[in-house]
């Protein structure tokens, strides 16, 4: 049973009935506009509305449904997934008309294939002008640090396609610079000077690089993110997250980098734990960098949730323990978090770094929450029989209810439908390292006293 009577609907339904090697074998349609309700295709009926998907598969022998409706929204996709789920039913998806075509594999038939967490959780792809990022990618020398993690690997993929003159890979991980090489190149032979094998906190590997790029745009993804771990150590957060991000913006400063884009999280907005207090931070510091730059330079962060597929995401640590027999855990019945693609995330942070304003920190329209318990559910009921989903209590530093926006910040669109920019003010190395305290705990916080709001 294919979902949608509309163009995409159409090809799908043309395309399997052409092709004779195809598994698959549109019998109905459903589809919510009466005035489709007596439709065929090919002799394929609409047989009803999409409310009715269990009786008319029921009715016609299906045990498969197709969503053919590429704009539809995640919370559609996901109100769809549990139609399937409750009436037994496999659901496939085409995720867009563009992919279906390309996506025929050497039979003719479409490559549709199994609706995924990322179909469901992901927000759809926002459009940018491509334009806007070649005029200041092109021609340039471009560094990316932690571009061995997954958003940094991203970045630099996305950077890739815009033809700098020199595209820097730094990291401390030789493994993840070799698997982001042979994504870029197709071959890894980790003997180019494009990549940089260095720890951040050793500040003169650090300079040397610098010295020896001079980088025009730098992107800066490198960060412990791990949050309840960032607990019990937050002497490692205040060097990697604090320390290392300042030293970067002053040699961005000294050596007249063009463009600076900070990668921050959601966990900074009215931050309640070590990790959200010390990418604030972070913030703010880019913030103050940006009030010392000379020329037209653009010093400016970019925040955001969840990032589906990254290492230690949600969606991660459910696919083990479904692997493992379970059960899935939960930390709170009621928790929700934003999520977005990798893709999506890279895509929309390097556009942030064309049209972020100094000392802005650009926040990504995220979509709407998702519900853990939600997904975790669907996670339980791909094991037969479901697996228990265990509530483990939320742990010392985590929200309910992340939010992408602290409570003086304002949501201002501007530029973009997608991207807000707001205000955040300022804070000088000086004051964030006093000496009042060696304890890294009590330092974060004592930095995040704000003094004066800054207005530009």
């Amino acid at each position: 049973v294919v979902i949608g009577a509309g163009d995409t609907a159409a090809q799908i339904v043309r395309a399997l009935l052409s092709t004779r090697e195809s598994r698959f074998v549109p019998v109905a349609m459903v589809d919510d506009d009466p005035l489709k309700r007596r439709l065929r295709i090919m002799g394929v009926p609409v047989a009803g509305a999409l409310s009715s998907l269990a009786d008319v598969c029921e009715r016609y022998g299906a045990s498969t449904a197709v969503l053919a409706v590429p704009t539809a929204s995640q919370s559609l996709r996901r109100d769809v997934a549990k139609m399937a789920s409750d009436a037994g039913i496999d659901l496939f998806t085409v995720p867009s008309l563009d992919s279906f075509f390309i996506g025929q594999g050497e039979s003719g038939a479409p490559e549709i294939r199994p609706v995924t967490e990322e179909d469901l959780l992901g927000r759809p792809p926002a459009e940018i002008d491509p334009e806007e990022i070649a005029a200041y990618v092109r021609g340039a020398r471009v560094l990316v640090t932690g571009a061995g993690g997954s958003i940094g690997s991203e970045i630099c993929r996305t950077l890739a396609r815009f033809e700098p003159s020199e595209l820097v890979m730094l990291d401390r991980d030789e493994s993840g610079l070799h698997a982001t090489q042979l994504s870029i190149d197709g071959r890894a032979m980790l003997d180019s000077r494009s990549l940089r094998l260095v720890d951040l906190r050793d500040g003169a590997a650090t300079r040397k690089v610098f010295e020896e790029v001079k980088p025009q745009v730098v992107f800066h993804a490198a960060a412990l993110k791990h949050l309840p771990l960032l607990e019990m150590y937050p002497e490692e957060a205040w060097k990697s997250n604090v320390v290392v991000t300042h030293e970067l913006l002053e040699l961005s400063l000294e050596f007249r980098v063009q463009c600076f884009v900070n990668v921050s999280t959601d966990k900074a907005a009215d931050p309640t734990s070590v990790l959200g207090r010390t990418k604030r931070i972070g913030e703010r510091l880019t913030a103050d960098a940006a009030l010392r730059v000379s020329g037209v330079s653009r010093f400016t962060s970019v925040r955001f949730g969840n990032v589906l597929g990254s290492r230690g995401s949600v969606l991660t640590a459910f696919e083990s323990q479904l692997r493992n027999g379970g059960p899935i855990t939960v930390t709170h019945p009621d928790v929700t978090r934003y999520f977005m693609t990798i893709q999506e995330a890279a895509r929309l942070t390097v556009y942030a770094g064309a049209i972020g304003r100094p000392g802005e920190v650009l926040v990504l329209d995220m979509g709407e929450p998702v519900k853990i318990l939600d997904v975790a559910r669907r996670f339980s009921r791909r094991a037969e029989p479901p697996l228990d989903v265990v509530f483990t209590s939320l742990r010392p530093g985590e929200k309910i209810h992340e939010v992408l926006f602290g409570r003086e910040e304002i949501d201002r669109r501007p530029l973009h439908p997608l991207i807000s920019h707001v205000d955040v003010p300022p804070l000088s190395w000086v004051r964030c390292h006093g000496e009042e305290s060696r304890d890294a705990r009590l330092m974060i916080e004592a930095a995040l006293v704000d003094g004066p709001r800054y207005s530009a």
